[in-house]
């Protein structure tokens, strides 16, 4: 029941130590406002006057930003190395916006190819509404550089109003597949670990599931991954030991480089 009880609060998004570090924060809250109006009144400054409450309660205890995780180093590592290679075109598909396609944006033109709509104007930033469980035969050989960075595992779940979709994941390389010339990079992210679908978020996938996928079609360059810490281990060595056991990941993040065949 105990257990039950948790996931409940959890699923409803009331987490524990958020909770307990936002209470701690309002107390700070409180003490940090009694000595501003104090300030305020015995210096008579009155520049500023008090508008609408805004508390922010967890901020007290937080460091100056967070450099670590998934999202941080994939959009990092493999924006470098689109600059380092520096392809004739590069197409994205569906990577964060406010992260990778943003980096790219800032030293060369992207296309960006999502299911989701994009409303906004990004320099540099070229946006096609697309699903790409579905291949338009227009685009196939149509660039020499494509990433796909934590998407896939999204393919066919329905959590971005896709249809519903055992092979969504399958149809998804395929199509990406096709989409790369010959002699193309493909820079590809997402989750690792043992396999499963964590409905209706995403899958995870076992890096030997992901090899066995790859390996007819591509050349691996380079292999990194995120632990479940958050740190990133950069291009090492695709071991037998390490395939079997995921790296030590249960939910870590693999990042691959290929060259298509």
């Amino acid at each position: 029941m105990l257990k039950r009880f948790k996931a409940l609060i959890q699923f409803l998004g009331f987490y524990p130590s958020i909770l307990l570090e936002n209470i701690k924060g309002l107390v700070w809250y409180f003490k940090d406002l009694k000595s501003l109006k104090k300030q305020i009144e015995s210096k008579n400054k009155n520049e500023f006057p008090f508008g609408k409450k805004y508390p922010v309660l967890n901020e007290k205890f937080s460091t100056s930003g967070i450099a670590s995780g998934h999202y941080f180093h994939q959009d990092l590592l493999i924006a470098q190395r689109i600059f380092q290679n520096q392809p004739v075109n590069h197409v994205d598909i569906a990577s964060r916006v406010d992260g990778f396609v943003a980096h790219v944006a800032s030293f060369r033109k992207i296309e960006v190819f999502d299911i989701r709509s994009l409303p906004d104007y990004i320099y540099n930033v070229k946006f096609i509404q697309a699903d790409l469980m579905h291949l338009d035969q227009n685009l196939i050989h149509y660039t020499d550089s494509i990433s796909c960075l934590h998407v896939i595992e999204h393919f066919g779940l329905g959590r971005y109003n896709d249809p519903i979709d055992i092979d969504g994941h399958l149809k998804g390389l395929e199509n990406i597949y096709q989409i790369l010339k010959p002699g193309g990079h493909f820079y590809f992210s997402t989750p690792i670990g043992p396999q499963r679908i964590e409905f209706n978020a995403h899958r995870v996938f076992s890096v030997k599931y992901l090899l066995e996928l790859f390996n007819k079609k591509y050349d691996i360059i380079h292999f990194s991954y995120v632990n479940d810490k958050g740190d990133l281990f950069k291009n090492v060595a695709l071991t037998d030991r390490e395939i079997e056991h995921n790296f030590g990941c249960i939910f870590g993040c693999g990042i691959f480089e290929m060259i298509k065949k």
